[in-house]
Formats: C-alpha cells, structure tokens, sequence
C-alpha cells in the first residue's frame, strides 16, 4: 500500500510540473531565453536535489546516494541527446518555437517509453540474473562506439528513418506553421515536422538503451530508477536551450561520457561476477564526477578561442539512423585537432 501510494504520489506530482510547464512557462515564455532556460534548469535540479534528500531522509543513506548517482549520470547523458536535437533541428531549419514544440511532445514520449524499459528491465533482471553481464557488455560495447564515432558527421539527408516515413507516408513539402498533419483535398498529409519528432523519439529510444542499463548497474530498485529518469529528462528542454548556442564548447565532454558508459558497465560486470559490491557506488560516483567535470573543463579551456569556422566541426556527433559522410570518416584524426 505504501510502495503504491508512492507511486501515485510522484507522479501527480510530475503531471503538476507538466501542467505548469505547458501552461505557465510556456504561455509566458514562447521564445525561451537564455537566461530563462537557465533558471528553469536551475529550478529543475533543485527540485531533483530536494528529491533526493528526501529519498535520503524516508528511505536511507543508501537509496538517496544510489538516486543521486543515477540522476548525475542520466543527467551527464542528457547532453548527449542535446547534440543530436540541435544537428536535426539545424538540418531540417526547424524553427525556435516549434523546437519548444516537439521537445515537449518528445519528452512526454521519452517518460512513456522509458518508463516501460525500466520496467521490463528490471522485471526481467530479477527473473534472470545472467542478463546483468548482458547489459554491462552492452554498456562497454556502447562508451566504445562513442568514442569511434565522437568524430563523424552524421549525413543527415540520407537519414533511413526520414527516407522510410517519406516512401511510407504522404508528406508534405513544407512545414505548415505547428501543425503535425494536414488535410489536401480530403486527404491526410504528414508535416516534416512531425517526421522530426518522430527522428527525435526514435534517437532517445536508442540512447535510452544506454541510459537505462547504466542507471540500473547503480541501483536495482524500480522507483530509484525511474525517478532519477524522470528528473532528468523533465529539465531536458529547458537545457536545450540554454546550452543550443553554446553546444560546440563542450565538444570534449563526449569523451568523459564514452568513459562514464564503460565505467558502469564495467561496475554491473564485475559487481555481477564476484557477487558483492567491487566497484560500490560511492566509487561511481566520484569517478563519474571526475570524468564529466573534467571533461567539462578541458572542453571550455579547449574552445575559448574557437574560431567560426571551426565550431560545426565540434558538433560531429552519431545520430541513430544516418550514415556518417565518408570524408569526414577519412580526415577525423586531422579534425580533431
């Protein structure tokens, strides 16, 4: 009764945020700002601080500490879907409002799908144990394929999910103001701009498969991983656009990210296999500060001086479903520099 009772406590609560989002912040603010994206990211991780210290408090050191954890690496992770979201807005010229549009529209998505994954997830941990080495390959496998790909530019007009949506649908030519579908002479026409979020979900479905897993190598209880989940994507597209026009400075931070996958994953492995704690959460924590502080700081000491002509080749990033262009793939041991 107390577990349900939780449950249905947090999320009237998350709906709260929602609503007031859509129907305050939104409304007031239908060109966020910069400065008004940076306070209600602020606002987010307060609240998700504030959370915590509550899970600290009701449920003991350890859970607060596993919640913390799992919040700042999703959180870290979550720069990670900002780079994608900026390279398929800029390619398909997607204005600044309707941006706001399909990161609301997405994220109200990503907690959907997300919450489905933990669930099984951990549903399916707990009826079979093997499938903890599973993921913590998984996880290695994946901070491997970061760093390979951290200097690819993805090419985005051979994008496999735009291309299947535009031979399986009718789509228009162009986008028609807000609107996801259209009526034409009493037929039903997809907008690009539906194609875009449809892009974007299927990208944070792909790197929720990361996401997850490495939440679930810190903490094996549902509720803790669910909602560090939750915390961090609500604050995602406040952080969008605080960090849009100044997402080039953090081109090092892929790296630290690509360390923090292998990390956990090599936690959820080892932790597995000798069957106590090797690698405890304490220890992630710290490492995985280190490694995205660090990174942080390298990235902005690297591109303070950062000429124009450089910064699109800061924003190389993999996108789920796009080909990388061959000449970038040949020449990306001299871009780096």
């Amino acid at each position: 009764m107390n577990t349900l009772l939780l449950w249905i406590g947090f999320h009237v609560f998350i709906i709260a945020l929602l609503l007031f989002d859509l129907g305050v912040v939104q409304r007031k603010n239908r060109e966020m700002s910069v400065g008004t994206a940076l306070w209600v990211s602020l606002g987010y991780v307060v609240l998700a601080l504030l959370f915590g210290a509550g899970v600290y408090f009701f449920r003991g050191p350890q859970a607060g500490l596993e919640f913390l954890t799992g919040y700042f690496i999703e959180k870290s992770l979550s720069v990670d879907n900002i780079f994608v979201f900026l390279l398929i807005f800029l390619h398909f010229s997607v204005t600044k409002s309707n941006q706001r549009r399909i990161l609301f529209w997405g994220i109200l998505g990503a907690l959907a799908m997300r919450a489905t994954l933990i669930i099984a997830g951990a549903s399916a941990i707990a009826t079979f144990h093997w499938l903890l080495y599973v993921f913590g390959i998984l996880l290695i496998a994946s901070g491997i394929k970061m760093l390979v790909t951290i200097n690819q530019e993805p090419d985005l007009s051979r994008n496999r999910i735009a291309r299947f949506m535009r031979s399986h649908f009718r789509v228009t030519e162009d986008f028609e103001g807000d609107r996801f579908w259209v009526r034409r002479d009493g037929l039903l026409y997809m907008t690009p701009l539906f194609m875009v979020l449809i892009i974007v979900e299927v990208s944070d479905v792909i790197f929720a498969i990361d996401s997850i897993p490495a939440i679930l190598a810190i903490s094996k209880d549902t509720f803790i991983v669910y909602s560090s989940n939750v915390f961090a994507i609500l604050g995602l597209r406040a952080l969008y656009f605080a960090l849009a026009g100044v997402i080039h400075r953090f081109h090092y931070l892929k790296y630290g990210l690509s360390f923090v996958l292998v990390l956990v994953g090599a936690k959820m492995t080892v932790n597995t296999y000798y069957g106590t704690k090797i690698i405890t959460t304490e220890m992630a924590l710290l490492a995985t500060a280190c490694l995205i502080g660090g990174s942080m700081l390298y990235s902005m000491y690297r591109t303070r001086e950062l000429p124009e002509s450089e910064r699109k080749k800061s924003m190389r990033w993999w996108i789920p479903g796009t080909p990388a262009r061959k000449e970038t793939i040949e020449d990306q041991k001299t871009d780096v520099n």
